[in-house]
This record gives structure tokens, C-alpha cells and sequence, in this order.
């Protein structure tokens, strides 16, 4: 399929869409950076890179300078869980507060549903961030559970 990129009505982000082998590798480099910065750096070490990233599109935000802002991978049905599923969901910390977050999860939440249609896509959610994905339609089916030692949560989006 190769990389699609589109403009976005937020000023500050494109997006890069792209299947693994797709990506290029400073596109790669970009997307394990910033997911190294936040998810190692920030909240503690656990194996970031593993095998549902090459089952996976990526989606990258890049701002006009050209600097990677905020990323997600999609992985394929029955990769993670039974439907498509929404992860390693990032923002860079200059990014935060301003509507990133919203915005990369409601394109993510787009490409998930034009390249799925009819399917529910399923998140393992930081509990904290519950009241976030739920304003995006997202509903707790699970009890809490500790995944590299921050409690999280499993949220379904149905088919809208």
C-alpha cells in the first residue's frame, strides 16, 4: 500500500499512515524514539518494540518543523486481541494539553474504521485515562490489571 499522507484540519499535525514494512526506517527510528522518550524514560523500562509492530499500521503526526509530535500503531485483528486494537498511543511532552492526544486518537480511530469497517477496535487503557477514551466512545469491559506495572484497563469502541 505505501505511506499515505494527508493534512489535517489541526494546523499542527500530518499524518503519516503507513503498514510496518512501509514506514522507511527514519520514519521507524521517529515513531521508536518517541515511544523510547515516553514509555521508557518517563513511565518506567518494560519491551517496547515487539512482535505486534510488524503487524501493524502506524500513525505518526508530524508538526511543520518536520519533529515527530504523537504516534500510534493499529494492530491487525487477531494480533493483541480479536478486533483491530489501538496502542502504544503517544504524545512527545511539549505536545501535551493542547489537543494532540484527541487528535491522534480520532484519526486513529478513522483509519481503524475505513480500514475495518463494522469491526469494535479495542484499547488497553491506562485507568487514569479512562474519562479521556470514553469521551472518544470507548467503554471499560474489564476489571483493572497491571501491565508493566501501571494499572490499565480493556475499553471497546463499538462499530460506529
Amino acid at each position: 500500500m505505501g505511506m499515505m499522507e494527508t493534512s489535517n484540519p489541526s494546523p499542527h499535525l500530518r499524518w503519516t499512515w503507513a503498514r510496518f514494512d512501509d514506514l522507511g526506517v527514519h520514519a521507524l527510528h521517529d515513531a521508536l524514539a518517541l515511544r523510547c522518550k515516553v514509555f521508557i524514560l518517563e513511565q518506567g523500562p518494560y519491551q517496547d518494540p515487539d512482535g505486534a509492530d510488524k503487524k501493524s499500521h502506524h500513525l505518526l503526526g508530524y508538526d511543520n518543523a518536520g519533529v515527530l509530535q504523537a504516534c500510534l500503531r493499529v494492530a491487525d485483528p487477531g494480533v493483541n486481541y480479536p478486533e483491530p486494537s489501538i496502542g502504544r498511543v503517544v504524545t512527545a511532552k511539549e505536545a501535551r494539553g493542547n489537543g494532540t492526544g484527541r487528535a491522534l486518537m480520532q484519526e486513529g480511530i478513522a483509519r481503524c474504521t475505513a480500514a475495518w469497517p463494522g469491526h469494535a477496535i479495542r484499547i488497553s487503557a491506562q485507568a487514569h485515562l479512562q474519562r479521556f477514551y470514553g469521551s472518544l466512545g470507548f467503554v471499560t469491559v474489564s476489571d483493572e490489571y497491571l501491565e508493566d506495572d501501571i494499572p490499565h484497563v480493556e475499553m471497546l469502541r463499538s462499530p460506529s
